[in-house]
């Protein structure tokens, strides 16, 4: 048990209740405002939608100055980018403590790229880099080929960089959705004695499905999980009609 330590203002990074601390702590950042928010751990964001572009940013943005006056905080002005999504967006410019704050076109939150634009080719195509490289130190650094070997590694370290995320990202186009499929291609054909069969007939000799049939997998999950109630804040609303 570690000793008692004051904290002044804010919270202590890099434990375990920093997230749910921080939650706490922002939790009434936007209490007044007419617009979206969404507190995620360690980054507080806002989507502003159409009907209040002029009215709902500049009076969210003076009650965080006010915020972060009365809590003793500040905010990083170099961390504070405007994300403009839409193609009728009207692409406002807004200050932030006296400052401008900077129009990014692509920004990262939680390991997730988003763009203005929503496009995820480029997450699918860090996807597939980091894989590669963590089959090729496999490779190199594994010498068994046998299924009981490989196989677990590529679920333990390999599955989670393609579908962290995946109801987010989850691409739509053939380019995409075959650049990552190649990657558990790659993964399986790793396995001595298999090589030289189909992809299909691989994954059904492991008992794997194709990526695309996994993450389709994953949206009915969620989809399950919104219409039985289990999780009522993201979603709820676009849910509602169809369980009726």
């Amino acid at each position: 048990m570690s000793k008692w330590k004051p904290v002044t203002s804010g919270f202590p990074q890099g434990s375990v209740l920093g997230p749910v601390l921080f939650n706490i702590f922002v939790r009434d950042t936007d209490n007044g405002i007419e617009c979206t928010l969404a507190s995620l751990p360690m980054t507080p964001s806002c989507v502003v939608w159409s009907t209040c572009w002029r009215e709902g940013i500049p009076s969210r943005r003076t009650w965080l100055e006010k915020w972060a006056c009365v809590n003793l905080v500040e905010f990083n002005q170099a961390k504070c980018k405007l994300l403009h999504l839409g193609h009728d967006n009207p692409r406002h410019k807004y200050r932030l403590g006296g400052e401008w704050i900077e129009i990014s076109p692509e920004e990262k939150d939680l390991g997730v790229f988003v763009d203005d634009k929503l496009n995820v080719s480029r997450k699918c195509v860090l996807a597939a880099q980091k894989v590669n490289h963590i089959l090729g130190c496999i490779k190199k650094s594994v010498a068994s080929r046998l299924r009981e070997v490989i196989l677990p590694l590529c679920s333990a370290l390999v599955r989670p960089h393609l579908e962290y995320c995946g109801q987010l990202w989850s691409p739509q186009h053939k380019k995409a959705i075959d650049l990552l499929e190649r990657v558990q291609r790659r993964a399986t054909k790793m396995i001595r004695g298999l090589e030289h069969l189909p992809y299909e007939d691989r994954l059904r000799e492991f008992g794997f499905f194709s990526l695309e049939k996994r993450r389709l997998r994953g949206d009915l999950i969620v989809s399950f999980q919104y219409l039985e109630g289990l999780q009522e804040r993201w979603g709820g609303t676009f849910y509602q009609g169809v369980k009726q």
